[in-house]
């Protein structure tokens, strides 16, 4: 079937010419859940990307604009991947949020200066993950001092997400979010949901400017910002550090709450269960303020009393229907896949993009709801002591015929459009032990069309990263090794930069080995590893009968990779104490090359 044409500009300008959106969507059929069957709503961009309609619709909503929400208040989309908010106040300007890097937050001032030369005087943070840009907020006047506020995880969220699950992590982030997607071609990025990009190539090379909130909160507050008061409020959602901050005086509403999608209940990339039921209280919440204007972290700002109420309450039900639609059905015996072929939102979902699949999708997020409640086992017998992958692989392959045969079904299922069916025999053969070339590139054609037909930005960018790397366009292995950066460990507590270790450990190196080192930095700074029963346990170093003495930043170059213990030692910077023979044997048994003999 041939697909359409539209002209899409690259990078930089951004602007769609679609023939759908003016606040809602509109076309000849209700947009898309997950993915369509066939190729009828995709469309061919003038510089080769092929991506479903609503997909590329999406874009003319994060297209870069300067808003005037109200006025003194302001808000940039289309910047990165968040917006910057800014609010005129009696004593000059509050920032809101600072997006992903100082040169982001640097072109967020240079709008605002379009609009008003008011110094900023102070920033708030709505939770931990656009914070990256505050030093830029500094440049315009170094010596001034500007109170930094957020929630009091904020820090600890950002160090979480940097340390021992940082392969994981960052690696999910480059499947989401199209890190390693180029920028045109037939699998170059679109958007990503909630923003053009992740971090736009436009501000590149990106330098990252975070500094701590010296005012916390960690409940409800009443706090008074720049001359004016400001109510606080927590508001768990992609994030247990996200709060609502309600300007009363000038009827804002500045949350992390109201996405310009369908909230994202389950991350493709990893993260911590989002409990709709806290979500649903903090929406409760923001609908009770009767707010008239509406400015979120995503997307464009909302106005008009009863826009808000009408679109808001749709919103925050959707979310509701799918918690309460889960429960519902597990109760009655429903295995996890099963919810995701069952369980749909009502038609009225579609007539808005607040409540449409453009960045997750549905049958992922009530498989999520199940499993946040109830844990990973959803009842089905096969998934109680399941085969390994490639055990299982192997063994379907055989029962099927052989791998001719799983092959010849596999292709006669892509060509049928059964894409479902395509991935799972695909998916055997890539998986099997005598897996090829050919058979990574098979499961590669199914996952590029999955691409190519869903509305949701999560899943296209999750299914061209796979795919390129199944057929060899792009070598994802560096993002499944634990690369210890330098930067983290020096600017991190000195604790985390000995404990990260435990989740490097060998258990065959380990075995046998019981002993307790301490780590002493400069500055009188000790902490401390137990290496016993395979496992490596963090302490404050007391009791020890070794020691290692170095300086921060000598670890940061061993764990980093930029020297080795053995050099480090032989050039007399790092001192060990006690059984040096011991301590070398314990650490050689970490997956560090740095710390091998």
């Amino acid at each position: 079937m041939a697909r359409r044409h539209l002209d899409r500009p690259r990078a930089g300008a951004r602007q769609l010419q679609v023939v759908t959106l003016a606040g809602v969507t509109s076309s000849h059929k209700k947009p898309s859940r997950s993915f369509e069957p066939n190729d009828a709503l995709s469309v061919t961009l003038v510089s080769g990307q092929i991506a479903h309609r609503d997909h590329i619709a999406q874009s003319q909503r994060l297209e870069r604009k300067f808003y005037t929400v109200s006025p003194g208040v302001w808000c940039l989309v289309g910047n990165g991947l968040s917006n910057q908010t800014f609010v005129d106040a009696p004593d000059g300007i509050i920032a809101i949020d600072t997006g992903e890097s100082n040169e982001e937050m640097r072109a967020a001032i240079k709008e605002l200066r379009t609009v008003t030369k008011r110094p900023i005087v102070a920033v708030l943070y709505t939770h931990f993950h656009y914070v990256g840009g505050t030093q830029a907020v500094f440049e315009e006047d170094p010596n001034a001092k500007i109170p930094i506020w957020g929630h009091e995880k904020i820090a600890i969220n950002r160090l979480r997400t940097t340390s021992e699950i940082a392969p994981a992590y960052g690696r999910g982030l480059v499947e989401q979010f199209a890190v390693t997607l180029p920028l045109d071609d037939v699998d170059g990025v679109v958007n990503v949901g909630l923003g053009q990009f992740y971090r736009d190539p436009t501000h590149a090379p990106h330098t990252y400017g975070f500094i701590p909130p010296e005012h916390t909160f960690n409940s409800s507050s009443n706090i008074h910002v720049a001359g004016l008061d400001i109510q606080v409020t927590p508001a768990p959602s992609d994030a247990d550090d996200s709060v609502t901050y309600w300007f009363e005086s000038k009827k804002l509403c500045v949350n992390n709450l109201v996405w310009p999608v369908l909230f994202n209940i389950f991350a493709i990339r990893g993260e911590e269960y989002r409990d709709p039921q806290v979500m649903l209280r903090g929406l409760d919440h923001l609908l009770g303020l009767h707010s008239e204007h509406l400015a979120g972290a995503h997307g464009p700002p909302i106005s008009g009393l009863e826009a808000i109420k009408d679109r808001v309450t749709k919103y925050r039900d959707a979310i509701q229907f799918l918690w309460d639609q889960t429960v519902r059905h597990t109760n009655r015996g429903m295995s996890s896949v099963d919810l995701a072929a069952t369980i749909r939102l009502p038609e009225q979902c579609d007539d808005d993009y607040l409540t449409s699949e453009l960045y997750g999708v549905a049958e992922h997020h009530v498989r999520q709801i199940r499993s946040g409640i109830f844990g990973f086992f959803d009842g089905h017998e096969a998934n109680l002591f399941p085969l390994s992958t490639q055990d299982h692989a192997d063994r379907m392959i055989k029962g099927f015929g052989g791998k001719d045969s799983v092959r010849d079904q596999a292709k006669h299922a892509l060509t049928s459009d059964d894409l479902r069916f395509a991935i799972e025999l695909a998916s055997w053969l890539a998986y099997s032990s005598d897996q090829s070339d050919a058979d990574k590139k098979l499961l590669a054609s199914a996952l590029r069309l999955v691409a190519q037909r869903t509305p949701a930005a999560n899943i296209r960018n999750w299914c061209l990263t796979r795919a390129r790397h199944l057929d060899g366009s792009f070598d994802a292995t560096r993002f499944n090794t634990h690369r210890i950066n330098k930067r983290q460990i020096v600017s991190g507590p000195i604790s985390s930069a000995v404990s990260i270790l435990r989740v490097l450990l060998e258990p065959n190196r380990a075995q046998g080995i019981d002993i307790h080192i301490a780590f002493k930095f400069s500055q009188g700074q000790k902490t401390g590893l137990h290496i016993r029963n395979s496992v490596a346990v963090p302490t404050d170093g007391s009791g020890a009968a070794h020691s290692i003495t170095c300086d921060i930043a000598v670890w940061a170059d061993i764990l980093s990779g930029s020297t080795t213990l053995p050099q480090a030692i032989a050039d007399s910077v790092v001192q060990i104490d006690g059984n040096k023979t011991q301590v070398l044997q314990a650490l050689a048994c970490f997956d560090v090359v740095g710390l091998q003999p």
